[in-house]
């Protein structure tokens, strides 16, 4: 049995982004418990150079809608990049969601050999859709949700392992 690049993308990104949504949750119900202003958990870092929990999330999202689009051959939709609370940041997952699942199977035939270039200011990234899949996509998605899981735990949200995981 073969798999197929849409099996091992857009499903993997969606139960990610449906898990990011639910460890947000329990942060905004973690805050609310503990009378914290939940802006201080969505500008929470683990050091002074890295980025913030709603970077964090903005650059998960950026990730998957990007992946979806390049691997499907479609324009990357655009989001603003201006969420600062915790339920603007659950708003950012599900729009990303809403275009993950606008995406079908159909749309990732033959998306393994495509070529996909990522332009940024410093240099510029070739790939197949398969390398751009395993060498870039995942490893940066799990890290950013990585981090997020994290940050908030750090600031005392009761989550474990298994909400990063998410239902089997």
């Amino acid at each position: 049995m073969s798999l197929n690049i849409y099996e091992v993308s857009i499903p993997v990104l969606i139960r990610g982004l449906t898990n990011l949504s639910a460890i947000i949750e329990k942060a905004a119900a973690h805050a609310a418990a503990k009378n914290i202003d939940p802006v201080v958990l969505a500008q929470a870092r683990l050091y002074p150079d890295m980025h913030p929990l709603t970077r964090q999330v903005q650059i998960a999202c950026d990730t998957a809608k990007g992946a979806a689009a390049r691997l499907a051959g479609l324009e990357v939709p655009k989001h603003e990049d201006n969420e600062v609370s915790l339920a603007d940041l659950k708003h950012r997952i599900a729009k990303t969601l809403d275009f993950l699942k606008s995406v079908s199977v159909d749309r990732l035939n033959g998306a393994e050999t495509r070529a996909i270039e990522i332009v940024s200011p410093n240099r510029t990234l070739k790939f197949t859709g398969l390398s751009y899949l395993t060498n870039f996509v995942l490893p940066n998605f799990f890290f950013h949700e990585s981090v997020t899981y994290a940050l908030l735990r750090q600031n005392g949200v009761e989550i474990g392992k298994a909400d990063f995981l998410g239902a089997m």
